[in-house]
């Protein structure tokens, strides 16, 4: 008689990227519990892609979490500054752009890694990247690393030795083209995704921030067309 599948919490924003990572821990046989977290960001777009992505997988539970990072600002994401638009590759792949948010996936770890104490679940998935990740500090291998460290100096099951937590990246060395096969070979439908900065009130994206252009990038060099609505 076969075990049953171990629990892990996957971090599912709504965009490609982690619905990717999503179909990869699904693929590697886990049960899924996936956490979207509204931080205050200025559409609500991407948490509707975030549920048809999870009812599309199948997980077992999602849970929407509701905090408010636009109260400190600091990003084109949770506060009044523009959103940069047609910006170059070179211009893209050079220093940390206004849309990061400050310590959103030190944030966003941390509650997953809560999530996952709870439901006995030593693996963490995220949907990070550090090839087309547009300068966030918060995507790289070292910063994983080092969650990793603290999740298991912070919790008393990883103190008590009942849990080895785990942070799964398994996206993080990958181009966008890279990815998108991935996905399309586990059966991710992109159409229900959503990756732009700015979309407009239907929630079509604009085509011209720096999401959409690496997203768009992405599925002309994999041979394939991007099946998101733009609005252009």
């Amino acid at each position: 008689m076969s075990s049953p599948p171990a629990n892990a919490v996957v971090l599912l924003s709504g965009g490609l990227d982690s619905a990717t990572t999503a179909a990869v821990a699904r693929d590697r046989g886990f049960r899924l519990y996936a956490l979207s977290v509204d931080y205050g960001q200025r559409h609500d777009a991407e948490l509707r892609a975030a549920g048809r992505v999870a009812a599309a997988l199948g997980v077992a539970r999602h849970v929407v979490v509701k905090i408010d990072l636009a109260q400190f600002g600091g990003s084109a994401l949770t506060g009044a500054m523009d959103v940069p638009k047609g910006r170059t590759d070179e211009q893209i792949s050079h220093g940390i752009p206004v849309t990061y948010v400050p310590a959103r996936n030190t944030v966003f770890l941390s509650l997953a890694l809560g999530y996952a104490e709870t439901l006995s679940a030593a693996d963490i998935f995220v949907g990070v990247n550090a090839v087309d990740y547009s300068g966030y500090p918060d995507c790289r291998p070292e910063y994983l690393a080092a969650f990793e460290t603290v999740a298991n100096l912070a919790t008393k099951a990883g103190v008590e030795g009942t849990l080895k937590f785990r942070i799964h990246a398994p996206l993080v060395d990958m181009t966008k083209a890279e990815i998108i096969r991935l996905g399309v070979r586990l059966g991710v439908d992109y159409g229900r995704t959503h990756s732009c900065y700015d979309p407009d009130y239907t929630g079509a994206a604009c085509g011209r921030c720096d999401a959409c252009r690496l997203r768009l990038k992405g599925f002309q060099e994999a041979g394939l067309t991007d099946p998101a609505r733009y609005q252009d």
